[in-house]
Protein backbone atom coordinates (compact mmCIF):
# COMPACT_ATOMS: atom_id res chain seq x y z
CA UNK A 1 0.00 0.00 0.00
CA UNK A 2 1.12 3.96 -0.66
CA UNK A 3 1.94 5.93 2.56
CA UNK A 4 -0.60 8.06 3.52
CA UNK A 5 -0.28 11.74 3.13
CA UNK A 6 -1.99 15.19 4.62
CA UNK A 7 -3.98 17.70 2.05
CA UNK A 8 -4.87 21.22 2.86
CA UNK A 9 -7.51 23.04 1.06
CA UNK A 10 -7.96 26.59 1.36
CA UNK A 11 -11.29 28.15 0.45
CA UNK A 12 -13.51 30.59 2.38
CA UNK A 13 -16.87 28.93 0.71
CA UNK A 14 -17.69 26.32 3.47
CA UNK A 15 -19.34 24.37 0.67
CA UNK A 16 -16.01 23.70 -0.92
CA UNK A 17 -14.14 22.51 2.06
CA UNK A 18 -16.99 20.31 3.18
CA UNK A 19 -17.09 18.78 0.07
CA UNK A 20 -13.59 18.20 -0.40
CA UNK A 21 -12.91 17.12 2.83
CA UNK A 22 -15.56 14.41 2.36
CA UNK A 23 -14.99 13.28 -1.12
CA UNK A 24 -11.18 13.39 -0.86
CA UNK A 25 -10.67 11.72 2.05
CA UNK A 26 -9.35 8.19 2.47
CA UNK A 27 -7.21 5.71 3.71
CA UNK A 28 -4.51 7.25 1.61
CA UNK A 29 -5.01 10.50 2.73
CA UNK A 30 -5.93 12.88 5.44
CA UNK A 31 -7.61 16.50 4.63
CA UNK A 32 -6.97 19.48 6.93
CA UNK A 33 -9.27 23.40 5.42
CA UNK A 34 -8.49 26.53 6.11
CA UNK A 35 -10.93 29.52 5.43
CA UNK A 36 -8.23 32.01 5.22
CA UNK A 37 -4.68 32.79 4.48
CA UNK A 38 -4.22 32.99 8.35
CA UNK A 39 -5.81 29.96 9.01
CA UNK A 40 -3.46 27.95 6.02
CA UNK A 41 -0.41 29.66 7.77
CA UNK A 42 -1.46 28.78 10.92
CA UNK A 43 -1.78 24.97 10.31
CA UNK A 44 1.17 24.86 8.12
CA UNK A 45 3.30 25.91 11.02
CA UNK A 46 1.73 22.88 12.78
CA UNK A 47 1.23 20.15 10.07
CA UNK A 48 3.71 18.88 7.59
CA UNK A 49 1.30 18.75 4.69
CA UNK A 50 2.52 17.40 1.07
CA UNK A 51 -0.09 19.11 -1.19
CA UNK A 52 -1.79 22.54 -0.75
CA UNK A 53 -5.44 23.07 -2.88
CA UNK A 54 -5.88 26.74 -2.68
CA UNK A 55 -8.50 29.04 -3.96
CA UNK A 56 -6.32 31.66 -6.10
CA UNK A 57 -9.01 34.33 -4.12
CA UNK A 58 -9.13 34.87 -0.24
CA UNK A 59 -10.26 37.14 2.07
CA UNK A 60 -7.20 37.78 3.50
CA UNK A 61 -4.53 37.36 1.02
CA UNK A 62 -4.22 35.25 -2.14
CA UNK A 63 -3.14 31.63 -3.66
CA UNK A 64 -0.02 33.12 -4.90
CA UNK A 65 0.52 34.76 -2.16
CA UNK A 66 0.41 31.11 -0.60
CA UNK A 67 2.58 29.62 -3.43
CA UNK A 68 5.40 31.37 -2.93
CA UNK A 69 5.26 31.29 1.42
CA UNK A 70 4.49 27.56 1.50
CA UNK A 71 7.44 26.81 -1.56
CA UNK A 72 9.58 28.50 1.07
CA UNK A 73 8.74 26.64 3.75
CA UNK A 74 8.38 23.15 2.17
CA UNK A 75 10.06 23.17 -1.09
CA UNK A 76 8.83 19.61 -2.26
CA UNK A 77 5.23 20.44 -1.62
CA UNK A 78 2.65 20.71 -4.57
CA UNK A 79 0.20 23.87 -4.83
CA UNK A 80 -2.84 23.24 -7.05
CA UNK A 81 -4.89 26.62 -7.36
CA UNK A 82 -8.39 26.45 -7.82
CA UNK A 83 -9.67 29.51 -9.71
CA UNK A 84 -12.83 31.45 -11.55
CA UNK A 85 -12.76 31.55 -15.50
CA UNK A 86 -11.41 35.39 -14.73
CA UNK A 87 -8.54 34.45 -12.94
CA UNK A 88 -6.82 32.34 -15.64
CA UNK A 89 -4.15 34.61 -16.40
CA UNK A 90 -3.17 34.54 -13.13
CA UNK A 91 -3.43 30.71 -12.69
CA UNK A 92 -1.18 30.46 -15.83
CA UNK A 93 1.44 32.38 -14.14
CA UNK A 94 1.36 30.68 -10.93
CA UNK A 95 2.13 27.27 -12.92
CA UNK A 96 5.75 29.28 -13.74
CA UNK A 97 6.37 29.98 -10.80
CA UNK A 98 5.87 26.29 -9.45
CA UNK A 99 2.30 25.82 -9.40
CA UNK A 100 1.69 22.33 -9.96
CA UNK A 101 -1.74 22.65 -11.62
CA UNK A 102 -4.83 25.09 -11.93
CA UNK A 103 -8.82 23.81 -11.64
CA UNK A 104 -11.58 26.03 -13.23
CA UNK A 105 -14.49 26.26 -11.00
CA UNK A 106 -17.09 24.67 -10.69
CA UNK A 107 -14.80 21.22 -11.10
CA UNK A 108 -15.36 18.22 -11.18
CA UNK A 109 -14.29 15.59 -8.86
CA UNK A 110 -13.05 13.03 -10.85
CA UNK A 111 -10.79 15.51 -12.23
CA UNK A 112 -9.72 16.78 -9.12
CA UNK A 113 -8.70 13.53 -7.85
CA UNK A 114 -6.73 12.85 -10.35
CA UNK A 115 -4.84 15.82 -10.43
CA UNK A 116 -4.50 15.11 -6.42
CA UNK A 117 -2.93 11.84 -7.36
CA UNK A 118 -0.56 13.00 -10.02
CA UNK A 119 0.62 15.53 -7.45
CA UNK A 120 1.58 13.23 -5.14
CA UNK A 121 3.66 10.74 -7.17
CA UNK A 122 5.35 14.15 -8.34
CA UNK A 123 6.01 14.79 -4.24
CA UNK A 124 6.74 11.23 -3.73
CA UNK A 125 9.50 11.00 -6.98
CA UNK A 126 11.06 14.46 -5.61
CA UNK A 127 11.77 12.90 -2.37
CA UNK A 128 13.47 10.10 -3.68
CA UNK A 129 15.36 12.00 -5.93
CA UNK A 130 16.55 13.95 -2.65
CA UNK A 131 17.53 10.61 -1.06
CA UNK A 132 19.12 9.60 -4.17
CA UNK A 133 21.74 12.24 -3.52
CA UNK A 134 22.51 10.70 -0.08
CA UNK A 135 22.32 7.02 -1.05
CA UNK A 136 26.54 6.57 -0.40
CA UNK A 137 26.03 8.37 3.39
CA UNK A 138 23.41 5.69 3.81
CA UNK A 139 24.82 2.68 2.82
CA UNK A 140 28.80 3.70 4.07
CA UNK A 141 26.67 2.61 7.56
CA UNK A 142 25.07 -0.53 6.85
CA UNK A 143 26.84 -3.90 7.66
CA UNK A 144 26.18 -7.39 7.55
CA UNK A 145 26.55 -8.20 10.85
CA UNK A 146 26.98 -12.15 12.21
CA UNK A 147 29.87 -14.87 12.50
CA UNK A 148 27.09 -17.87 12.03
CA UNK A 149 28.42 -19.94 9.09
CA UNK A 150 25.38 -19.31 6.60
CA UNK A 151 26.67 -15.16 7.17
CA UNK A 152 30.20 -16.16 6.65
CA UNK A 153 28.80 -17.65 3.31
CA UNK A 154 27.00 -14.79 2.29
CA UNK A 155 30.01 -12.63 2.71
CA UNK A 156 31.75 -14.75 0.46
CA UNK A 157 28.68 -15.14 -2.08
CA UNK A 158 28.89 -11.02 -2.12
CA UNK A 159 32.79 -10.92 -2.48
CA UNK A 160 31.95 -12.91 -5.61
CA UNK A 161 29.28 -11.71 -7.36
CA UNK A 162 29.24 -7.83 -6.78
CA UNK A 163 32.48 -7.05 -9.20
CA UNK A 164 30.35 -8.62 -11.98
CA UNK A 165 27.17 -7.02 -13.91
CA UNK A 166 24.54 -9.85 -13.38
CA UNK A 167 21.52 -9.69 -11.67
CA UNK A 168 21.57 -10.88 -8.24
CA UNK A 169 17.77 -12.07 -6.42
CA UNK A 170 17.82 -12.33 -2.20
CA UNK A 171 15.36 -14.33 -0.94
CA UNK A 172 14.35 -14.63 3.08
CA UNK A 173 12.03 -13.54 5.42
CA UNK A 174 10.62 -10.36 6.23
CA UNK A 175 13.32 -8.53 8.13
CA UNK A 176 16.24 -10.68 7.73
CA UNK A 177 17.90 -8.08 6.28
CA UNK A 178 17.88 -8.07 2.29
CA UNK A 179 17.98 -5.01 2.10
CA UNK A 180 21.74 -4.80 4.36
CA UNK A 181 22.56 -7.34 1.31
CA UNK A 182 21.57 -5.39 -1.91
CA UNK A 183 23.55 -2.25 0.09
CA UNK A 184 26.84 -4.32 0.25
CA UNK A 185 26.46 -5.86 -2.76
CA UNK A 186 26.44 -2.14 -3.95
CA UNK A 187 29.08 -1.00 -1.82
CA UNK A 188 31.57 -3.46 -3.18
CA UNK A 189 30.66 -3.35 -7.01
CA UNK A 190 32.26 -1.32 -9.76
CA UNK A 191 29.46 1.30 -9.22
CA UNK A 192 30.27 2.28 -5.58
CA UNK A 193 30.29 5.81 -6.85
CA UNK A 194 27.00 5.75 -8.58
CA UNK A 195 23.48 6.08 -7.28
CA UNK A 196 21.87 2.98 -5.65
CA UNK A 197 17.86 3.70 -6.34
CA UNK A 198 15.75 1.85 -3.82
CA UNK A 199 12.55 1.30 -4.42
CA UNK A 200 10.02 -1.17 -2.88
CA UNK A 201 7.50 -2.62 -5.55
CA UNK A 202 4.78 -2.98 -3.16
CA UNK A 203 4.47 0.92 -2.92
CA UNK A 204 3.72 0.99 -6.70
CA UNK A 205 0.30 1.71 -7.39
CA UNK A 206 -1.29 -0.75 -10.10
CA UNK A 207 -2.01 2.16 -12.54
CA UNK A 208 1.12 4.18 -12.07
CA UNK A 209 3.57 1.34 -11.93
CA UNK A 210 4.71 2.03 -15.45
CA UNK A 211 5.35 5.69 -15.43
CA UNK A 212 7.28 5.81 -12.06
CA UNK A 213 9.38 2.79 -13.33
CA UNK A 214 9.78 4.40 -17.25
CA UNK A 215 8.83 8.06 -17.09
CA UNK A 216 6.42 9.52 -19.20
CA UNK A 217 5.78 12.35 -21.56
CA UNK A 218 3.23 15.27 -21.45
CA UNK A 219 -0.27 14.82 -22.48
CA UNK A 220 0.41 10.57 -22.62
CA UNK A 221 -2.35 10.07 -20.22
CA UNK A 222 -5.00 12.09 -18.24
CA UNK A 223 -3.19 14.16 -15.53
CA UNK A 224 0.23 14.20 -17.06
CA UNK A 225 0.51 17.55 -16.96
CA UNK A 226 4.85 17.69 -18.07
CA UNK A 227 7.65 15.29 -18.54
CA UNK A 228 9.06 13.08 -16.19
CA UNK A 229 11.57 11.01 -15.74
CA UNK A 230 11.32 7.43 -14.07
CA UNK A 231 13.58 5.15 -11.43
CA UNK A 232 15.31 4.02 -14.87
CA UNK A 233 16.61 7.38 -15.94
CA UNK A 234 17.81 7.99 -12.30
CA UNK A 235 19.90 4.43 -11.50
CA UNK A 236 21.57 4.89 -15.12
CA UNK A 237 25.17 4.14 -14.47
CA UNK A 238 24.31 3.11 -10.97
CA UNK A 239 22.90 0.42 -9.74
CA UNK A 240 18.35 -0.43 -9.45
CA UNK A 241 17.32 -2.15 -5.95
CA UNK A 242 13.93 -3.47 -6.81
CA UNK A 243 12.60 -4.36 -3.14
CA UNK A 244 9.41 -7.33 -3.18
CA UNK A 245 9.69 -7.91 -6.55
CA UNK A 246 6.47 -10.15 -6.16
CA UNK A 247 4.46 -7.27 -6.26
CA UNK A 248 5.57 -5.74 -9.21
CA UNK A 249 1.98 -5.37 -11.38
CA UNK A 250 1.93 -8.17 -13.82
CA UNK A 251 1.08 -5.83 -16.81
CA UNK A 252 5.34 -3.93 -16.06
CA UNK A 253 6.72 -7.13 -15.49
CA UNK A 254 6.97 -7.75 -19.57
CA UNK A 255 8.49 -4.13 -19.38
CA UNK A 256 10.98 -4.84 -16.78
CA UNK A 257 12.07 -8.19 -19.10
CA UNK A 258 12.76 -6.10 -22.37
CA UNK A 259 15.26 -3.58 -19.61
CA UNK A 260 17.10 -6.66 -18.43
CA UNK A 261 17.74 -8.50 -21.75
CA UNK A 262 18.08 -5.08 -24.08
CA UNK A 263 19.02 -2.60 -22.07
CA UNK A 264 16.19 -0.41 -23.76
CA UNK A 265 13.16 1.19 -22.75
CA UNK A 266 10.34 3.92 -23.59
CA UNK A 267 9.01 6.38 -21.58
CA UNK A 268 4.87 5.65 -21.34
CA UNK A 269 3.81 8.18 -24.45
CA UNK A 270 7.12 8.30 -25.90
CA UNK A 271 8.04 6.46 -29.55
CA UNK A 272 12.30 6.99 -29.45
CA UNK A 273 13.87 4.37 -27.15
CA UNK A 274 16.07 4.72 -24.41
CA UNK A 275 19.13 3.21 -23.33
CA UNK A 276 19.81 2.42 -20.01
CA UNK A 277 23.51 1.25 -18.17
CA UNK A 278 21.85 -0.46 -15.15
CA UNK A 279 23.19 -3.07 -12.22
CA UNK A 280 19.58 -4.55 -11.16
CA UNK A 281 19.34 -6.31 -7.86
CA UNK A 282 15.82 -7.49 -6.54
CA UNK A 283 14.52 -8.98 -3.44
CA UNK A 284 11.46 -10.88 -2.41
CA UNK A 285 10.25 -12.94 0.70
CA UNK A 286 7.75 -14.61 -1.73
CA UNK A 287 8.21 -18.04 -3.24
CA UNK A 288 8.18 -16.41 -6.91
CA UNK A 289 8.64 -20.04 -8.34
CA UNK A 290 5.17 -21.17 -6.60
CA UNK A 291 4.13 -17.64 -7.81
CA UNK A 292 4.80 -18.75 -11.52
CA UNK A 293 2.83 -21.90 -10.98
CA UNK A 294 0.17 -19.78 -9.64
CA UNK A 295 0.29 -17.35 -12.78
CA UNK A 296 0.99 -14.42 -10.64
CA UNK A 297 4.45 -13.63 -11.82
CA UNK A 298 5.85 -13.72 -14.94
CA UNK A 299 7.96 -17.03 -15.72
CA UNK A 300 10.26 -15.48 -18.16
CA UNK A 301 11.02 -12.97 -15.81
CA UNK A 302 11.82 -15.13 -13.38
CA UNK A 303 14.51 -17.07 -14.75
CA UNK A 304 15.94 -13.68 -16.10
CA UNK A 305 16.30 -12.11 -12.42
CA UNK A 306 17.24 -15.14 -10.52
CA UNK A 307 20.20 -15.32 -12.57
CA UNK A 308 21.96 -15.77 -8.86
CA UNK A 309 20.34 -16.18 -5.72
CA UNK A 310 21.38 -15.48 -2.45
CA UNK A 311 18.70 -16.79 0.32
CA UNK A 312 19.02 -14.91 4.22
CA UNK A 313 18.55 -17.35 6.70
CA UNK A 314 15.65 -16.12 9.38
CA UNK A 315 17.69 -15.05 12.98
CA UNK A 316 16.19 -17.92 15.00
CA UNK A 317 18.48 -20.47 12.73
CA UNK A 318 21.67 -18.18 13.25
CA UNK A 319 20.51 -17.50 17.63
CA UNK A 320 24.47 -16.84 18.14
CA UNK A 321 24.85 -13.89 15.97
CA UNK A 322 22.25 -12.53 18.73
CA UNK A 323 25.29 -10.67 20.85
CA UNK A 324 26.74 -9.48 17.69
CA UNK A 325 23.66 -8.04 16.83
CA UNK A 326 22.55 -6.30 19.97
CA UNK A 327 26.05 -4.75 20.87
CA UNK A 328 26.02 -3.08 17.10
CA UNK A 329 22.24 -1.79 17.69
CA UNK A 330 23.08 -0.62 20.90
CA UNK A 331 26.23 1.27 20.05
CA UNK A 332 24.19 2.17 16.69
CA UNK A 333 21.04 3.75 18.99
CA UNK A 334 22.77 4.97 21.71
CA UNK A 335 24.88 7.34 19.57
CA UNK A 336 21.59 8.60 18.15
CA UNK A 337 20.39 9.07 21.32
CA UNK A 338 23.43 10.82 22.57
CA UNK A 339 22.75 9.55 26.33
CA UNK A 340 25.65 6.61 27.14
CA UNK A 341 26.74 3.27 26.43
CA UNK A 342 23.70 0.69 27.07
CA UNK A 343 24.64 -2.97 27.90
CA UNK A 344 22.15 -5.92 28.56
CA UNK A 345 21.82 -7.89 31.74
CA UNK A 346 22.39 -12.03 31.35
CA UNK A 347 19.10 -12.51 31.62
CA UNK A 348 17.84 -10.01 29.45
CA UNK A 349 20.07 -11.66 26.88
CA UNK A 350 18.96 -15.07 27.83
CA UNK A 351 15.60 -14.32 27.14
CA UNK A 352 16.73 -12.56 23.45
CA UNK A 353 18.63 -15.90 23.23
CA UNK A 354 15.59 -18.52 23.63
CA UNK A 355 12.84 -15.92 21.65
CA UNK A 356 12.08 -17.04 18.30
CA UNK A 357 12.57 -13.83 16.51
CA UNK A 358 9.53 -13.98 13.68
CA UNK A 359 10.21 -10.44 12.60
CA UNK A 360 13.89 -11.17 12.24
CA UNK A 361 16.97 -8.93 12.51
CA UNK A 362 14.02 -5.65 12.47
CA UNK A 363 12.46 -6.96 15.45
CA UNK A 364 15.73 -6.84 17.45
CA UNK A 365 16.47 -3.39 16.38
CA UNK A 366 13.04 -2.24 17.31
CA UNK A 367 12.73 -4.42 20.68
CA UNK A 368 16.39 -2.96 21.70
CA UNK A 369 14.95 0.95 20.72
CA UNK A 370 12.02 0.63 22.55
CA UNK A 371 14.47 -1.35 25.45
CA UNK A 372 16.59 1.39 25.46
CA UNK A 373 13.49 4.03 26.57
CA UNK A 374 12.61 1.95 29.32
CA UNK A 375 16.27 1.02 30.60
CA UNK A 376 17.45 2.09 33.98
CA UNK A 377 21.16 3.37 34.35
CA UNK A 378 22.18 2.16 30.81
CA UNK A 379 21.20 -0.95 31.59
CA UNK A 380 18.35 -3.44 30.18
CA UNK A 381 17.07 -5.88 31.77
CA UNK A 382 14.02 -8.15 31.56
CA UNK A 383 11.57 -5.44 32.69
CA UNK A 384 12.37 -3.40 29.45
CA UNK A 385 11.78 -6.62 27.16
CA UNK A 386 8.82 -6.88 25.40
CA UNK A 387 6.47 -9.21 27.30
CA UNK A 388 6.57 -12.25 24.73
CA UNK A 389 9.79 -11.82 24.85
CA UNK A 390 10.78 -11.33 29.25
CA UNK A 391 8.14 -14.70 29.67
CA UNK A 392 9.99 -16.30 26.90
CA UNK A 393 10.76 -20.01 28.38
CA UNK A 394 14.37 -20.90 28.09
CA UNK A 395 15.19 -23.34 25.24
CA UNK A 396 18.07 -25.67 23.84
CA UNK A 397 19.61 -23.27 21.18
CA UNK A 398 19.97 -25.87 18.85
CA UNK A 399 16.77 -27.66 18.82
CA UNK A 400 14.67 -24.74 20.76
CA UNK A 401 12.89 -27.79 22.57
CA UNK A 402 12.55 -27.12 26.09
CA UNK A 403 14.03 -29.59 28.49
CA UNK A 404 11.09 -31.89 31.07
CA UNK A 405 12.54 -29.82 34.02
CA UNK A 406 12.21 -26.79 32.36
CA UNK A 407 8.42 -27.86 31.12
CA UNK A 408 7.82 -28.65 34.88
CA UNK A 409 8.72 -25.64 36.16
CA UNK A 410 7.35 -23.34 34.25
CA UNK A 411 3.99 -25.72 34.45
CA UNK A 412 4.33 -25.04 38.63
CA UNK A 413 4.94 -21.47 38.46
CA UNK A 414 1.21 -21.12 36.32
CA UNK A 415 -0.57 -23.26 38.88
CA UNK A 416 0.60 -21.36 41.66
CA UNK A 417 -0.39 -18.04 39.85
CA UNK A 418 -3.47 -19.71 38.50
CA UNK A 419 -4.75 -20.34 42.46
CA UNK A 420 -2.57 -16.85 43.72
CA UNK A 421 -0.19 -18.60 45.36
CA UNK A 422 -2.66 -21.48 47.09
CA UNK A 423 0.18 -24.39 47.18
CA UNK A 424 -2.63 -26.79 47.95
CA UNK A 425 -4.46 -26.16 45.38
CA UNK A 426 -1.84 -26.29 43.25
CA UNK A 427 -0.83 -29.53 43.45
CA UNK A 428 -4.09 -30.67 43.88
CA UNK A 429 -4.81 -29.32 40.44
CA UNK A 430 -0.98 -30.99 39.60
CA UNK A 431 -1.77 -34.10 41.04
CA UNK A 432 0.66 -34.21 43.54
CA UNK A 433 0.75 -33.98 47.38
CA UNK A 434 1.95 -31.14 48.96
CA UNK A 435 5.09 -31.97 49.97
CA UNK A 436 6.15 -33.32 46.52
CA UNK A 437 5.06 -29.20 45.62
CA UNK A 438 7.48 -28.03 48.35
CA UNK A 439 10.65 -30.16 47.31
CA UNK A 440 9.96 -28.89 43.31
CA UNK A 441 9.47 -25.49 45.22
CA UNK A 442 13.11 -25.76 46.55
CA UNK A 443 14.47 -27.80 43.87
CA UNK A 444 13.57 -24.65 41.53
CA UNK A 445 13.97 -22.00 43.69
CA UNK A 446 10.68 -20.42 42.88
Amino acid sequence: MPESYKILVVDDEESILKLLSKELASPERTIHTASCAQAAREQMRKVRFDIIVSDIRLPDGDGLELLTEFKDIEPEIEVILITGHGNIDNAVEAIRIGAYDYITKPFRLDRMELVVDRAWQRVCLQRENRSYKHSQNDTASTQLIGQAASIKHIHHLIGKVAPTGVPVLITGDSGAGKDVVAHSIHTASQRAGKPLIVKNCATLQKELARSELFGHTRGSFTGAMDNSDGLMTFAHTGTLFLDEIGELPMEVQASLLRVLESHNFRRVGEKDERTVDIRFLFATNRNLAQEVEAGRFHEALFHRINVFNINLPPLKDRREDVPLLVDFFLNKLGQQIGQGEYTVSERAMQCMLSYYWPGNVRELRNVLERSIILSDNYVITCNCLPREIADQPERDRETGILSLERMEREHIIKAIDFFNGNRLKAAQALGIGRKTLYRKIDKYNL
